[in-house]
């Protein structure tokens, strides 16, 4: 009776999702892209938080500065990420592991792959899948994080590039709490990414 009943169940799910022109795997491939995306972004929370201590212990306080403003930005990605996987009736879990840390400048060259992983690679193949399962919530999510990806590639290439230069003082971040966008001004009215009025974003330095 109860192999029936699921049965039954799968067979509804299965006629709901045919109906939508959507196929059962693709639905539950985009749900394991969200997963992981999750995962993903917690870990680099975590990540770029241990990075920013090194930086600061080693002088390069303006660096310690963008990771801390990175750390922010991935925490709103992967908040966003866990509230789509809610409303497809998932939990998000994520297994946040000790991160190595090196010097500064090898931990900003690790998070220049990361970044740009996630930017050229991986976001743009979640993209592609959420499109085809027509998920729009899903395509939203993948869409900030990978617009807010490459301006962490851009600032960490940047600081890389010049290191030296970004030892003295703090350095003014501003993120953007809707989308992580993560910018060094103020925007003069809206976040260039998820057109969200400037009182969203948030001053990290």
């Amino acid at each position: 009776m109860k192999s029936q009943k699921s049965f039954s169940v799968f067979a509804l799910f299965a006629l709901i999702a045919m109906c939508l022109g959507v196929s059962t795997a693709n639905a539950a491939s985009t749900m394991d892209n969200l997963m992981e995306a999750y995962a993903g972004e917690m870990n680099a929370h975590t990540r770029y938080l241990a990075f920013s201590k090194k930086a600061e212990a080693e002088g390069y306080h303006q660096v310690a500065s963008l990771f801390r403003a990175a750390a922010e930005a991935e925490f709103v990605h992967a908040e966003n990420h866990a509230e789509v996987i809610r409303s497809l009736g998932g939990e998000a879990k994520a297994e946040v592991v000790s991160p190595v840390v090196k010097t500064t400048a090898e931990n900003l060259k690790d998070s220049i792959k990361g970044e740009s992983y996630e930017r050229d690679t991986m976001y743009p193949n979640f993209i592609a899948q959420a499109k085809e399962d027509r998920n729009r919530d899903a395509i939203r999510s993948f869409n900030f994080a990978a617009t807010a990806e490459a301006s962490h590639a851009k600032f960490y290439k940047e600081a890389l590039d010049n290191l030296e230069q970004w030892r003295d003082g703090k350095k003014d971040f501003y993120v953007c709490q809707v989308c992580g966008e993560t910018l060094t001004a103020l925007p003069a009215s809206k976040c260039p990414s998820c057109f969200s009025p400037k009182e969203v974003f948030r001053l990290v330095n």
